[in-house]
This record gives structure tokens, sequence and C-alpha cells, in this order.
């Protein structure tokens, strides 16, 4: 599930505005030669991070998922459920977050698991989801700690079809977490609102990447609900 058009939109422009969403001719995991791209790395200082924590806590307060602490995958995940906690508690929402290592900690308390002790209904943020592989680690995490995983929490969904050992599959990397896992994806924003954007855009040097965009979409998109 994506946010209100207005927040998915809203989050669009100030993705482009601060250059984390970029056009020219770029070339995805898959291997595919894209027209736009989007690195959530480039909401780089305090002010764009804060800002961006907003847009997290608008769609996930939008989607009605009932949680009681949030999980940030290394790395990416780790910054974004710590912004996100900081702007829920802002919000009159205190909750608790957690977060993994790549490697197991032999020494101190060890494990994989830092922060809060992860317990009830916990949301999984991240910036995109290209695999599933990233969920699919931390879904494991957390019910081997006792813990529920409540939804997946992401900036945004290409809605493209998810290519896996080379083969091209018909659904997306999101709808292969819904289905496999059983969880809701909610998203600030997709695919659908940047080419919204773009086809409203009074700046010449957006508007034109709108055939490139929509051309790819009918390429790589998969069907929506």
């Amino acid at each position: 599930m994506s946010a209100p058009s207005a927040i998915a939109q809203d989050f669009v422009r100030f993705a482009v505005d601060s250059g984390v969403i970029r056009f020219g001719s770029f070339v995805t995991k898959a291997g595919r030669q894209t027209p736009y791209f989007f690195n959530a790395g480039l909401f780089s200082d305090g002010e764009r991070l804060g800002r961006l924590a907003g847009f997290y806590a608008d769609a996930l307060l939008a989607s009605g998922v009932e949680f009681d602490m949030l999980f940030g995958p290394a790395y990416k995940g780790i910054a974004l459920a710590a912004a996100l906690a900081v702007e829920l508690a802002r919000r009159g929402r205190n909750v608790a977050f957690a977060y993994n290592r790549k490697e197991a900690k032999d020494h101190g308390e060890g494990g994989h698991l830092v922060g809060a002790p992860v317990s009830g209904r916990v949301v999984i943020v991240d910036d995109v989801i290209s695999a599933g592989t990233a969920v699919g680690e931390s879904v494991r995490l957390l019910r081997a700690a006792g813990a529920t995983p409540a939804a997946v929490l992401i900036a945004l969904d290409r809605q493209e079809k998810a290519a896996v050992g080379g083969s091209t599959l018909a659904h997306s990397a999101v709808q292969h977490v819904q289905t496999e896992y059983r969880l809701p994806v909610v998203s600030i924003a997709n695919l659908d609102a940047l080419l919204q954007v773009l086809d409203g855009a009074r700046d010449p040097e957006l508007t034109r990447w709108l055939p490139q965009v929509r051309d790819y979409r009918e390429r790589y998109g998969v069907a929506t609900n």
C-alpha cells in the first residue's frame, strides 16, 4: 500500500529537489537501463533526514498498521529507523527501536541485535525492496527473538518486475514480500507518483523525462490493485 497521493507526490518533489531522485541513464541491479535512479543515502544531512522521517511517519500512521516498535536492517535501515523513532516521539508516540549487525559480536552483550529488546509487533524500516533478501533476514531475526513482524515500511516502490537468477518474474519484489511473508508493505511513494509529478511539472528539465519514465513503466512495470 502506498501513502495517500498528496503525501506521495510531496515526497517525490522533495526527493527530486534533494537530488535523491535523479534522471539520466543508469543501470539497476537487475542490469536494466533506467532513466531514473533513487538513492536514499543522499538524504545525508540533518535537515533532509528529519524531513524524510516526517514522510515515513505520515505514511506509517496513515496506513493504519498497528505496531509496538521499529527495526532497521543494516545498514541504511539503521539511520532510517532511528530518525523515524525520533519523529514519532516528537508527535507524542514514543516507541523503541532496534537494528542488527551484519556479523554477530563475540564480546560484550554479543549477538546480532542492538538496541531495545525486540518484542510485540515490529515494523521493518528500509529505503527500497530490491529482491526481498534483507526483509527475509529481518523477519527471521525478529521471529527467532519472539517478536512479530507487522509490516515493512519503505520510501519508494519501483513497481517493477523482480529479477531473480537472470529470470524476470511477473511480480515485483514488493509483491513477493507481501506473498512470501504475509506482510503488508507500506511505501511513501511509488513509480506512479513519480509519473504524476513529472506529468504536472512546470520545469521543462523534468517534463522531458516523462516519456522515458513512462516507457520504462510500460516495459518493466507490474500490475497493481
